[in-house]
């Protein structure tokens, strides 16, 4: 079995701008390398992993394919490109032909528009996307913009649309709804997948593997395992965790009960097909 980690990130404030790095968030204001986490993802047992994007900018996504041109763990990019001028992320995906580039993001959780989702500037991008063969992955964070998914993949029905971090669970209240009925609407499109990651950050001070485990069984009953996705989410998960292999080891942990066809399509199968990454590498 390969396990891929499908939402990892690397950052370098010294050549890109990251707006969210503010001072409350200390433990993060440093540059980040896969040498930092490459120790704790050989003795978790994962074998490749794939970068998504942390900031808005090209500088980002360059810094990123520096180091997968280093490091053959790395299979895949999720890049950032200005998806609401085509013409110039058409450039830039033509610029970066050579590299990992598996995806694209924008942070729409971010972003000052809230239907910035459903604009028609971004879907002539989106459709750019599906014209290459590429993923995008939607920081679908709040109700309001989970509740936008079914119409995005209505819209674009040959994009594949990968929900990070099961659309942020509300954990840490016990809650369910209006998450986990929008969960299932999503799901409902076949091109719909979603990444079991980042929900260390949506929990209780103290969090296990029985924390998430309510919410990863929903997402296993409305995706199936087929179109769900392990990511340790590192190093954004050391705002709630003591390390990598604490998160890998939960998140592992709610999975441990499915057969192992299914348990392997989550840790890796599944991204290795969404993400069309090849058996080698890049």
């Amino acid at each position: 079995m390969t396990v891929v980690d499908a939402h990892q990130h690397l950052w370098n404030p010294a050549t890109a701008d990251y707006p969210w790095l503010t001072p409350d968030l200390v433990p993060l204001d440093r540059v980040f390398t896969q040498a930092d986490v490459a120790d704790q993802l050989r003795a978790a047992g994962v074998d490749r992993t794939v970068l998504v994007q942390a900031a808005d900018n090209v500088a980002d996504t360059e810094n990123m394919l520096r180091e997968a041109a280093a490091d053959p763990t790395i299979a895949g990019v999720v890049a950032w490109i200005p998806l609401a001028r085509p013409d110039d992320a058409a450039a830039l995906l033509d610029r970066w032909a050579g590299g990992p580039i598996v995806g694209v993001r924008h942070m729409v959780h971010r972003d000052p528009d809230p239907k910035w989702l459903l604009r028609a500037d971004v879907a002539d991008g989106l459709a750019l996307l599906a014209e290459r063969g590429l993923t995008f992955d939607v920081c679908a964070e709040t109700p309001e913009l989970l509740a936008q998914v079914p119409a995005l993949a209505a819209a674009h029905p040959t994009l594949t649309l990968v929900v990070d971090h099961l659309g942020k669970p509300p954990i840490r209240s016990r809650g369910w709804e209006p998450w986990a009925g929008l969960l299932r609407d999503a799901a409902a499109a076949p091109t719909v997948v979603a990444k079991l990651s980042g929900l260390n950050t949506a929990a209780e001070d103290g969090w296990t593997a029985a924390s998430f485990q309510p919410y990863v069984d929903h997402a296993l009953e409305v995706f199936g395992p087929a179109r769900l996705m392990y990511g340790g989410d590192w190093p954004f998960a050391l705002l709630a965790a003591d390390s990598y292999a604490h998160v890998h080891a939960a998140l592992r942990g709610t999975v441990t009960a499915l057969d192992p066809d299914a348990r392997d399509a989550v840790l890796g199968g599944t991204a290795e097909r969404i993400y069309r990454l090849t058996p080698e590498g890049h």
